[in-house]
């Protein structure tokens, strides 16, 4: 999906949570399309997959890192290098 100026749209659908708990507490909501800075890249998500840090972070309500909800979740994807940030 790009936009009429070929760039990628500024929104993207992302799976959240907002609390910990079971499946149901994922949704899939719209968000700011996020941009990749200093190592990072943007990914194009063509397909995901759940492995433990997935569901071990919905479980308990936050990452390893603390940070809490709400957030995006989904570690193992594959897709297209949409952007790349510097260095």
């Amino acid at each position: 999906m790009t936009t009429s100026s070929g760039r990628a749209p500024d929104r993207m659908l992302a799976v959240s949570q907002d609390a910990a708990g079971a499946p149901d507490v994922l949704k899939i909501i719209e968000t700011q399309r996020p941009v990749p800075t200093l190592g990072e890249i943007l990914v194009r998500v063509h397909a995901a997959g759940v492995n433990p840090t997935d569901w071990k972070t919905r479980a308990r309500g936050q990452f390893a890192t603390g940070a809490l909800p709400p957030f995006v979740l989904g570690f193992d994807v594959s897709g297209v290098v949409e952007e790349v940030g510097p260095g």
